[in-house]
């Protein structure tokens, strides 16, 4: 029997608006202002939120002397499309170069690594 059951997963940033706006454009969803504290509700039910961190720093990826923390693994159907979306949202390429993988790497505009995968999809 589970102790809990995950509620939300918080990115810490400098703008938490800026950043539920880029995680809007890639994963639609609903933005919930409340200042320093930013919920998205996403059309499937699940939610990411933001808070304001004064003096974020962003992980490094990759890098052996700072950990990323953590990432998100985004599904999609068609890496070259998404990749294209992303970017003119505002995200940077991280490791894109092998383009034979099922997956590609890149940074949110404040920093936290994320990847399109393709094929992992559920149905």
């Amino acid at each position: 029997m589970a102790l809990a059951k995950l509620g939300v997963v918080v990115l810490d940033c400098p703008d938490p608006r800026a950043l539920a706006g880029f995680y809007a454009g890639v994963l639609g969803g609903t933005i919930e202002d409340q200042g320093e504290w930013v919920d998205l509700k996403l059309p499937d039910g699940q939610a990411l939120a933001f808070q304001a961190a004064p003096g974020f720093v962003p992980p490094k990826w990759p890098s052996p002397d700072q950990s990323q923390q953590f990432h998100l693994d985004l599904d999609v159907e068609d890496l070259d499309a998404a990749e294209k979306g992303v970017l003119a949202l505002g995200a940077k390429a991280l490791d894109v170069e092998d383009r034979t993988r099922t997956f590609r790497v890149y940074a949110d505009p404040a920093g936290h690594p994320f990847c399109l995968c393709v094929g992992w999809m559920t149905s």
